[in-house]
């Protein structure tokens, strides 16, 4: 009888448990759009990279980024591609330019590091060619924001102006 009654009183909060959201562990998210003051300091880097690349200006891109950080990209039909800064600067040239833009960036920051989460869609030539998500993680070194990873989701499909 004593085991049946540890067992039950072991077992009892576990669906209170299952109930639980993930989200409930998380701190509230910023409201959009986001009105404190590193804010646009943090969107300085990814602007000034995303300027970069489409002027296909690769040394200009690496002033945005943290050296040892990398590029994730994820589509829904292919394998998962990471390149390092270094890597993915070869690829930006003035021949193979084209056009990302975000929208209502999600913005959080603590202390020396910020994330950024925002839609994107990329033109090539004026035309949407895909679009997603992007999560830029970014650090402040001496004073100064620079991105150290850019993790996106893509898709050529239900893009926004398509």
């Amino acid at each position: 009888m004593r085991l049946l009654f540890l067992a039950a009183a072991l077992l009892a909060p576990l669906p209170a448990l299952a109930q639980a959201k993930s989200s409930d562990k998380l701190p509230p998210a910023n409201p959009l759009p986001y009105q404190d003051g590193d804010a646009a300091a943090v969107l300085a880097p990814i602007n000034a990279f995303f300027g970069a690349v489409e002027r296909g200006d690769a040394a200009e891109m690496l002033r945005q980024v943290q050296a040892t950080g990398r590029l994730s990209a994820l589509g829904d039909t292919q394998n998962p591609r990471y390149l390092s800064w270094a890597e993915f600067a070869e690829r930006v040239r003035p021949d193979n330019i084209f056009q990302e833009r975000i929208t209502n960036p999600a913005i959080e920051v603590d202390g020396n590091i910020a994330m950024v989460w925002a839609p994107y869609v990329v033109r090539v030539a004026g035309k949407v060619s895909n679009c997603g998500i992007d999560h830029f993680d970014l650090v402040r070194e001496d004073g100064a924001w620079k991105i150290l990873n850019l993790t996106f989701s893509t898709r050529t499909t239900g893009c926004p102006a398509q």
